[in-house]
């Protein structure tokens, strides 16, 4: 199977570091978030993990709207952690988990 043009790279980092792992993988396709989940890496602590993982995507979300479009770091992750807050509370969609297909 074709990867499709849409794919992003692998960091360099990664790609040269042994131990490293690819942890979330997600798609916007038919409508919809379609996520892979590297889970069962980190013990009975994982959802601590995947807190700071989270919030550190959020982060590198902000740097690089901060480095694209000029926008401010503290009023950009201000907003991500609004409507992450909203989300959690209220979905827009129900997450299922599956088989990829």
């Amino acid at each position: 199977m074709n990867s499709p043009a849409q794919e992003l790279p692998i960091p360099p980092s990664a790609t040269g570091d042994l131990q490293a792992r690819e942890m979330l993988r997600a798609w916007i396709a038919k409508e919809g978030l379609h996520c892979s989940l590297n889970i069962g890496v980190w013990g009975e602590d994982e959802a601590v993990v995947w807190g700071i993982l989270l919030s550190d995507v959020a982060r590198h979300v902000a740097n690089a709207l901060h480095d694209d479009r000029g926008l401010p770091l503290e009023e950009t992750l201000g907003k991500i952690r609004e409507h992450f807050n909203s989300e959690l509370d209220s979905p827009t969609e129900e997450a299922s988990t599956g088989p990829m297909a």
